[in-house]
């Protein structure tokens, strides 16, 4: 019984602190767009770049003969 006049309000204090936690990471704007980085992940944003042809075999065939 004695165990609660310590177990009580270290509850309190751990409320108070998870509730102004809570409450910094609203006003900081990390519970703003839940969504997003699920979706972000899906989008395909990669681009490709071509890589330039260095092969002088292949670089042969496509031009055309000259004259």
């Amino acid at each position: 019984m004695e165990i609660l006049y310590l177990l009580i309000p270290l509850a309190m204090i751990l409320l108070v602190v998870i509730a102004a936690f809570f409450f910094w990471s609203v006003k900081s704007g990390q519970m703003d767009d839940l969504e997003g980085p699920a979706y972000r992940i899906l989008q395909d944003d990669d681009l490709i770049k071509p890589q330039p042809n260095t092969d002088k075999k292949s670089d042969q065939g496509s031009s055309s003969p000259p004259g």
